[in-house]
């Protein structure tokens, strides 16, 4: 067995390396964790590309503080470089390798395999963060796989992560907000702790630029050269290990992506060529409807007795752990696994057995105006990167073909790269996070992508409102504080803590955990009469948010049984997870001394509290406008946000159709989020009827009298 050096101890030929050795003689040498002895497992993992670089990359991060590397896909960088430091000895003295992912599926399922590698038990020496759920064990775990949420939610704890000897930032071309967040204050715990090694790690990743944000070599007291710690980062490409991937256009655009996305599956299946299908969507709601209509087709191919049976399965951020990872299990013998995904299997997870993708070219995006102060989730074309990123799922086994559902001259059209979601998004969070971190000059503040100056005062304007900053724009005390530490959007923690003083935490921690998971509704195409039936029997005239607790009442009255949540078009696997999150919520108001209390049936004051988180989300109805796209109807109901927006035109507001109160006229109202149609209206979702002179009463330094605002 190859003797490493403890990491720190920086001499000359530290680990023997020389770049211009025989790497595959040298290989043979290399520890080996693999106490089941599976060698078939064990050659998988020297037959990746990154395994020709192991000791050039150990190297590497010895030298340098920063290491960047740029390793295609199927090249093995996400699985095999924390196994790599751990067998260096990074993890010595009981610190952890942490390698952060931008999404929770890709988190839990990357510890899984590494856990299966290295012959541990998943949660003991490789474990998994995300928010709401850890699985890992301190003073056992070395490897920590974690969103970059997670990541920063710790560094509230402990600001120089000093739990971490390095940092790995994988799929940081992404570039999420969590994720550009997190190099910024990489770089300034760097400055404080120069033993902290930083890698990160990207398929498609401006590395020029990145390099140069990380440089610090011109900073005074840095030193280069020789055997000393370089502040300049090093960059290292790693060849990727992917087939051949054949692109199919449309000839003519479609008019409905997820029937077309169907139709070309059934084709595929029909050709009876083998391999698994991974199908693209944009959302929860497309994916169970496409997996309602393959299962359709299914029963014709068993009609049809075919060779082979589809067997469809979705795959999105709202799934429970168990059901996620049933889309990597292997299809049984004489079946298909058809895949149904929104972008969370775009990068870092791998499905084996997918040889064909259709990709529908369209994911969900956030979209903040800051001069309307409305953020809007938009289905919108990807780019050309992340269609890259897509197509390469399917030459990850075998030579494969990718369908894109739309014409080579439209694709031809789409920009080269994503917006980073730092210039697209609403930074409340964001502020509230660095505010609670020490950092109180947001404009000084070293961002890869500055955000716009708009939006920066619009997150300050919302975090003041809520009493998290006073009037110095210092995180307060202790409401400031207490709202960073919940892992929930600061609207959200802003109506908990008021439940905490109105006496119904109870409730209102049950609305934020059903609002914290994706639609407790589970209608599927074709069913709409039905879910609307379903919404009724539960409905309130005060709203969506009390609806919800109606749901969860009799959802607990049942037992939480399976089959009743189906009679009533509800997801029980959603109840479940907002179930968790409604248990941990809890826990984070005792521990913050806010007392679990119920309020029975004085709704009144659970709309009180929601009305203190989302008071910046305050409407009046001011008119009404014929319908006509349906003339029978009483016409659209128009509000207005009773907070001042920018210049021009305030936005038109209605409620969103799914909404119980999408057939009233509620005077007053505050909503959760909106959704922009194609014909400009600005949807409200998850509304509550609210009374108008609650807004003084909950926060008088924003509202003066009824419907105005103090300028």
């Amino acid at each position: 067995m190859a003797a490493f050096l403890r990491p720190g101890e920086r001499q000359s030929g530290a680990f023997g390396v020389s770049f211009d050795t025989d790497r595959d003689a040298a290989a043979a040498s290399l520890p080996t964790f693999n106490r089941n002895e599976k060698l078939a497992l064990q050659d998988q993992r020297r037959r990746l590309p990154v395994y020709q670089h192991r000791r050039e990359i150990l190297y590497l991060v010895e030298h340098h503080a920063t290491v960047i590397i740029v390793g295609e896909t199927g090249s093995g960088k996400t699985t095999q470089i924390p196994q790599y430091l751990l067998e260096a000895g990074w993890c010595s003295h009981g610190r952890m390798v942490a390698c952060t992912q931008p999404r929770r599926v890709a988190a839990m399922t990357v510890a899984a395999r590494v856990a299966e590698e290295t012959g541990s038990t998943l949660g003991q020496a490789v474990g998994y963060g995300i928010r709401f759920e850890d699985v890992s064990t301190p003073g056992l775990t070395q490897i920590r796989f974690c969103t970059d949420g997670v990541l920063l939610q710790e560094m509230l704890q402990d600001p120089l992560l000093t739990a971490y000897s390095v940092i790995m930032v994988d799929e940081a071309h992404e570039r999420s907000l969590a994720t550009d967040t997190l190099l910024g204050l990489l770089k300034k715990v760097q400055r404080r702790r120069p033993d902290l090694r930083v890698i990160i790690a990207s398929a498609t990743l401006e590395a020029e630029r990145v390099a140069a944000f990380f440089d610090a070599s011109t900073v005074r007291g840095a030193k280069a050269g020789g055997d000393d710690l370089s502040k300049q980062p090093a960059l290292l490409s790693v060849e990727g290990r992917t087939h051949s991937v054949q692109i199919h256009y449309l000839e003519k655009p479609c008019s409905d992506y997820v029937r077309t996305a169907v139709q070309t599956a059934a084709d595929i299946h029909r050709e009876d060529m083998p391999g698994d299908i991974l199908i693209f969507l944009t959302g929860q709601q497309e994916c169970e409807d496409c997996v309602v209509m393959l299962e359709e087709e299914a029963r014709k191919v068993r009609a049809g007795r075919a060779p082979l049976r589809l067997m469809p399965v979705p795959l999105y951020a709202g799934l429970p752990a168990a059901a996620q990872l049933a889309a990597f299990e292997h299809a049984p013998r004489g079946y298909r696994k058809v895949v149904v995904a929104t972008n969370i299997a775009e990068t870092s997870v791998t499905i084996d057995g997918v040889v064909f993708v259709i990709d529908s070219c369209y994911s969900k995006q956030t979209a903040y105006n800051p001069l309307t102060g409305l953020e809007s989730l938009l289905v919108a074309p990807v780019s050309k990167a992340s269609a890259a990123q897509r197509a390469g799922r399917a030459g990850r086994v075998r030579p494969g073909h990718c369908f894109r559902l739309c014409t080579e001259a439209d694709f031809q059209a789409l920009s080269d790269a994503t917006v980073p979601e730092m210039q697209r998004a609403e930074l409340s969070g964001t502020v509230l996070r660095l505010k609670a971190l020490g950092v109180d000059n947001m404009m000084t503040f070293d961002w890869l992508a500055p955000p716009p100056a708009e939006t920066m005062i619009r997150a300050l304007e919302l975090l003041h409102a809520l009493g998290a900053l006073d009037v110095s724009a210092r995180l307060s005390k202790p409401v400031g504080q207490q709202l960073a530490e919940l892992p929930v959007d600061p609207r959200l923690g802003a109506a908990l803590l008021a439940s905490g003083r109105l006496g119904c935490s109870e409730e209102v921690a049950t609305v934020v955990a059903m609002l914290s998971v994706h639609s407790v509704w589970a209608g599927a195409r074709g069913e709409r009469k039905a879910l609307e039936a379903a919404k009724a029997k539960f409905a309130v005239g005060e709203g969506d948010l009390v609806t919800y607790l109606n749901v969860w009442k009799a959802w607990q009255e049942s037992g939480r049984d399976r089959r009743w949540a189906a009679r009533n078009c509800l997801n029980h696997r959603t109840l479940l997870r907002a179930a968790d999150i409604r248990s941990q919520l809890c826990h984070h108001l005792r521990r913050l001394g806010i007392a679990m209390e119920s309020c029975d049936t004085e709704v009144a004051l659970l709309r009180k509290a929601l009305a203190a988180g989302l008071l910046m989300n305050a409407v009046q109805l001011v008119d009404t406008a014929a319908d006509i796209s349906d003339p029978s109807s009483a016409g659209v109901n128009i509000y207005r946000i009773l907070r001042s927006t920018g210049p021009g035109p305030l936005p038109k507001l209605r409620i969103h159709a799914s909404s119980v109160l999408a057939r009233t006229r509620p005077q007053w109202l505050v909503f959760w989020q909106v959704q922009q149609s194609s014909s400009g209206w600005f949807e409200m979702q998850e509304v509550t009827a609210i009374e108008p002179h609650w807004l003084p009463e909950l926060a008088d330094h924003v509202y003066t009298q009824i419907g105005a605002q103090r300028s």
